[in-house]
């Protein structure tokens, strides 16, 4: 299913209006015709007409897309794990859950390295290490917004873009490690981002549409 929403593309002399389709699940991501293999489209967070097949999110047989539809680019995910290394520790959502893994009562996702990933999908915080992380510090996940787990519960491994290690006081202190089982559309969805990652990724795409 598909949304149309109007946008002035800066390349367009005297604001002429273009029409362009976006998904309905997430309006960010706009939906042109693959140039390159017919019945296909390219999604893309970037309005650019003609679009950048290279700086595409990937290729879709069938709308909205499903997992067998869908192949993804090779580029935009290194562009996106790069964009979350340099970022994600800084996204409002993972700062409030660190801080709530530190407080009383607060849930320990994960209590080491060799944890992460390793759990069988959204369980409860005990089945990847066990409550009470106040004071101690742990892994918290940056999740995908598509499926978003009840508080204190772990999103599925395939909604896992990665994790941050958290202090005992609720600071990130580690790096971001990409989670390695993350897919960018499942059954639930196509890639959704907090509105400060979006932002992010959106602005390196175009920095790297301009090389």
């Amino acid at each position: 299913m598909l949304a149309t929403r109007l946008f002035t593309p800066q390349k367009l002399r005297l604001s002429r209006l273009r029409r362009v389709s976006t998904l309905t699940s997430n309006a960010n991501i706009k939906v042109f015709p693959n140039p390159q293999q017919p019945n296909s489209h390219l999604l893309s967070y970037l309005d650019t007409t003609p679009p950048n097949p290279s700086l595409a999110i990937g290729t879709t047989t069938a709308l909205p897309p499903t997992p067998k539809s869908f192949q993804g680019n090779p580029r935009f995910l290194s562009i996106l794990d790069d964009v979350l290394a340099k970022h994600a520790a800084d996204d409002p959502g993972l700062k409030s859950q660190a801080q709530a893994l530190a407080s009383p009562g607060g849930f320990n996702f994960i209590q080491a390295r060799n944890q992460r990933g390793s759990g069988t999908g959204a369980g409860g915080a005990s089945a990847e290490g066990g409550a009470g992380g106040a004071g101690v510090g742990g892994w918290v996940h940056l999740s995908d917004s598509r499926n978003p787990p009840d508080f204190g519960r772990i999103a599925w491994p395939e909604d896992i873009l990665g994790s941050v290690e958290v202090d005992g006081k609720g600071e990130i202190v580690g790096n971001y490690q990409p989670s390695g089982t993350y897919r960018v559309v499942t059954n639930q969805g196509i890639l959704g981002l907090s509105p400060f990652l979006q932002e992010k990724l959106i602005a390196r795409l175009r920095e790297e549409e301009k090389v």
